[in-house]
Formats: structure tokens, sequence, C-alpha cells
């Protein structure tokens, strides 16, 4: 390696991928899966720990959990747990047997293999805004979620080396009919991105043609893609207490084939969960422990994750809140307990904001700062994500990829490094008391790479700032969001693929793609 790339490698926020070759709208950070060196903050004492773990544990035998879906009861049933209708109960002995056999950590490679991602131990990915049913941006405002604006977000996903997986859809499309939606979707993130794709658990048939679009894509024999994790799905229980039909029926035919599922109740402390955050953690713990336990049961050693979206409400309201210390305090608290349980973490880059100014910053900053010192191995919704994952918004998407990078930056041994060059005691002798440090030798050869570089932030005094148009930073990432989608070149895909992902879609859409109730 050339001394000029060893600089641009350690760079702040320099030597990124380019949208299209000759041309790049930011300079941004190479693509890298992220490390955290930090110490995890731990709130509770091991008594704590302990005290929440007894406490999942008697919910999960002493009231147990609602499964709306007859096999996973059945399958329960005969692992001997003790079922009443649709309410299962299982027993510490059980839970923890069934938690043993899951791994600690686990990749999950796409179809481009240089994007194979690593989840768990130190490692930290950012996933893109999932879900939202409707978009927000400077030019057109608030609307209903749309294809061309789906296809926008998975432009951004793909552009920006900070994201690592593309999660579910950015933005819902309600112009594509809910019956062969997934297969359009997952055609676009297929070929627009080469990065790590997910399945909604919602129907048999748009989860078992997500892994066929999955394997196809990736030229892999069905052999191939059972052999290691190529996907992922995340699910939500039905808080309080109940795992529902569709979830379970999509997490297990994935668990079946070695395909990673992640486990993550949405508990809202005051209105699904109980109002205080160690009541909200027990909980939320609970219900995911039932749905991982059900898992390894069927597959042992499948790979399984736990999410945390514990936060609380607005009393006053009964809105959700996001950001907030509770909220802080609880992804903190589940950290904790899952690493107790030695499986890895998903949580979220969240806010309530409804327009990408302060309030969102501030919010979504105390999110993922809440996903670093729990040591979380996947967050979700880490870029775009406005008034409670109701919209979805490329400036906030720019802003927070912005974050992004400077937690990155932060991870950087060069920003706690300790050698002697790092001490720079001759630095020191040469400046002396009534010198500066511009113009020493040790500035010169470090100031290029030294700090942190931004793409968004502009740090020029008010004048030069107002000189140059007195853009705010939503201006500005906007501006930005649009270069990018101009110049935007998608990934290679193999042309038979293409056409094998081009001939599977239109033969699912002549068959009906799944069923709908509308």
């Amino acid at each position: 390696m050339t001394d000029d790339q060893t600089r641009k490698r350690r760079a702040g926020g320099r030597a990124g991928n380019k949208a299209r070759a000759g041309s790049a709208v930011i300079d941004q950070m190479p693509w890298r899966i992220p490390v955290n060196p930090d110490r995890p903050t731990e709130p509770l004492d091991a008594e704590g720990v302990q005290r929440i773990h007894r406490g999942a544990m008697k919910i999960l035998s002493d009231i147990g959990i609602e499964f709306l879906n007859p096999e996973a009861v059945e399958i329960l049933r005969r692992a001997g747990c003790i079922v009443t209708g649709t309410n299962v109960r299982m027993d510490e002995a059980f839970v923890m047997e069934m938690l043993g056999h899951a791994p600690e950590t686990f990749t999950i490679t796409p179809r481009n293999p240089a994007r194979e991602v690593i989840m768990g131990g130190k490692h930290m990915l950012f996933v893109n805004v999932s879900s939202p049913p409707n978009a927000w941006d400077l030019e057109r405002g608030k609307r209903s979620g749309d294809f061309e604006t789906f296809k926008e977000f998975m432009k951004l996903t793909q552009y920006f080396n900070c994201i690592h997986i593309a999660g579910g859809y950015p933005v819902e499309r309600i112009d594509i009919h809910a019956s062969v939606r997934h297969l359009d979707c997952l055609y676009e993130k297929l070929t627009l991105t080469d990065k790590v794709v997910h399945a909604y658990s919602l129907g048999a048939e748009r989860v078992e043609d997500v892994m066929e679009m999955v394997r196809i894509a990736g030229g892999l024999s069905h052999a191939e893609f059972d052999a290691k994790p190529r996907m992922y799905t995340n699910i939500n229980s039905v808080s309080p207490l109940k795992h529902d039909f569709p979830m379970l029926d999509g997490a297990m035919r994935l668990a079946r084939r070695g395909q990673p599922v992640v486990v993550t109740p949405f508990t809202l402390a005051g209105a699904m969960a109980p109002l205080t955050m160690a009541g909200a953690v027990a909980l939320s713990l609970a219900e995911a422990l039932a749905a991982i336990a059900l898992l390894q049961y069927i597959n042992p050693g499948c790979p399984v994750a736990i999410g945390t979206f514990t936060s609380n409400v607005d009393m006053k309201s009964g809105a959700p809140a996001f950001g907030t210390p509770e909220y802080m305090r609880a992804t903190q608290m589940t950290g904790q307990l899952v690493r107790f349980y030695k499986l890895p973490l998903r949580s979220s880059g969240v806010c309530a904001a409804n327009v990408p100014d302060g309030q969102a910053m501030w919010e979504t900053s105390n999110s993922l700062w809440a996903a670093v010192q729990s040591r979380s191995n996947m967050v979700y919704h880490a870029a775009g994500w406005l008034e409670g994952g109701r919209i979805a918004s490329p400036e906030k998407f720019v802003m927070d990829c912005e974050v992004l990078q400077m937690i990155q930056r932060y991870f950087e041994e060069a920003t706690f490094a300790t050698a002697e060059e790092d001490i720079a005691l001759d630095a020191i002798r040469e400046v002396g008391p009534s010198g500066h440090y511009f113009g020493c030798q040790h500035t010169q050869d470090r100031y290029q790479t030294a700090f942190y570089v931004p793409f968004v932030s502009d740090w020029r005094n008010y004048e030069a700032w107002q000189q140059d148009g007195a853009l705010w930073t939503p201006e500005r990432a906007h501006r930005i969001y649009q270069q990018i989608l101009a110049e935007f070149e998608a990934p290679a895909v193999d042309h038979t693929a293409r056409e094998d992902l081009s001939r599977f879609v239109a033969r699912r859409k002549q068959d009906g793609g799944a069923p709908t109730d509308f």
C-alpha cells in the first residue's frame, strides 16, 4: 500500500466511493465495518441484571406468551412447554438451553461478497430508515410513499458507505398493489444496491419470494443459499405478550434455511409496557426470548439477534417519544442483558420530530449514541427517520449520515493513539511557549488527515456562510441528495442473474403474487 493510500484509509471524511467514475458528490469515508472499541455503558449492577433476568423468566414461566400461530404452538408443545390454547409458558431451563445453541456472531453475505457484514461482538452495522408510509423533502413537503421515492432512497442507501444494510422499504409504495409490491421493490433493491437485504415476514409467499430472489441475484444454488446467511428478517412482537401468525411464520421459514432472524418487541413504557424502564425491559426481553427459543428448537444454531425498541410515550398525548433519557437508559440496560444471553443486539436511530430540525438531530443523536453505549451490533433507522417512523426524509438521511461518519471516526484508533509521535514532545519543544503549531513539521506531516472532514456541516464564520448563500443545514443536505441522484450509477449485476430475476418477477405477478384481503 502506498503512503497516499494509507493516508486516505485513515482520513476522517475522505476517500469514499463515487457515484459515477470521474465524479464525487461528496468525499466520504470508505466502506468499512465499524468496530466499537469502548467499554459499554452499564447502568445496572450485577444484581440489577439478575433481577431483570428473573423478571423475564417469571413472565415466561408464570404468565406466558400468546403465540397466534398454531404450528408454533404445536412445536412448543412437543418441546415440553405448557400450552393452554394459544398461551405458551416455558421454564428458565428450557429457555437457557435454547439460547445456548445460538451463535454470538455471524456473517451475512449478499450478492457482492465485498459487502459481507459481521453481526455481533464489537461490530456495528447501520441500516437505512425502514417502513414509513410517508416521505418529506424540502421541495415536495409531506406526501404518501410512491415507487419513485422508494427508488430514490435505495440510491441513497447504496451511495453512502456508512450504510451497511438495505433493510426494510425506506418508504412504503402505495401506488403498487400489495400483492405484487414486494416483487417490484425487491427487484429494485437487488439491482440498485449490492448490500445485504431484508424480507418482511408478512405471509409465506412474500418470504419465499424474497429468499428466491436473493438466491437468483447471487447466482446461487439452493444448497449454496442454505449453507450460510444471505439475507435476514426482523419480526416484531405484538406487545404486550403476543406473537402474531405471519411474523412467526416468516421467522420459522428463514430459521429452517439458516437465515438470520432479529426479534424486536416494540414496548412503549406507559402504553404497551409498564411505566418503569426495568419493567418495560423485562417484558421486552421475555417476548424476544420466547420467539428465539422457538427458533432454536426448530433449528439449533440458526442465527438470531434481540432487538430493542423500548421507549416511552408522552403521557399528555399518548404519542411515542424517542431519543429521550429513558430511551437511552432502556437501550443500555437491554444491551447488558443481551450480552448476558450472549446474543447480538439491534437498536435504532430514531426521533419524534416532524422535520429535519434541531429536535430531529438531538433526539437521533441521543438514539445513535445510546446504540454506541449499549454496544449495539445493528442500528435500524440509522438514516432518514422522522415523525416517530411515519416519515422518511432524504435531507434527514444525508444529515444522519454525517453523524454516522462521525461515530465511525470516533471509533478509529487515530483519535486516541498514544505512540511517541502522538505525544508529540518534539513538536511541543519546537513551538515552545510563544509560537503556534500551524507551521511546525509535525502539523505539516499530518494536517490533511488529522481531523474529521464534514460534508454537510459548515464550519465557516457567519459572514462567509452568509456570502455563500446562507444555506441552513437541511438546504445543504437537499442539494447533496439531489446531486447524488443526478450522478448515481447502479452497481453491476450479472446479466444472467438480472434476466432470471426479471423472469421470476413476471411469473410471480402472473400467478397473482401474494394474497391480500383487498
